[in-house]
């Protein structure tokens, strides 16, 4: 299982910068703030982790906002893939 404390940072880019402000109005800022907070739930994404080894997040922004989020792992930063609202089922799922 992945250890995220041996992350020292985010890795943004032309690729992924802005990215999911575009589609969910999720800041890059919020995904970052998506890893300091608990609970944190993070599952590997088996079904999308052709090429690479995805994870997906469970957790909130320093606001409160639920978010469901994609990354990957880039050396020890993590690649953010997508980010948007959790669903009613995923809030149901999260442990407040």
């Amino acid at each position: 299982m992945l250890i995220l404390d041996e992350f020292e940072g985010f890795d943004w880019d032309e690729g992924n910068r802005g990215k999911n402000w575009e589609r969910h109005r999720v800041s890059d800022v919020e995904c970052e703030e998506v890893f300091f907070h608990e609970p944190l739930l993070v599952y590997p994404d088996e079904e999308h982790s052709d090429s690479e080894q995805r994870y997906y997040v469970l957790g909130r922004t320093d606001r409160g906002r639920c978010v469901f989020l994609v990354f990957t792992a880039r050396g020890q930063r993590v690649r953010v893939i997508s980010a948007r609202d959790m669903t009613k089922r995923e809030r149901r799922e999260y442990p407040w």
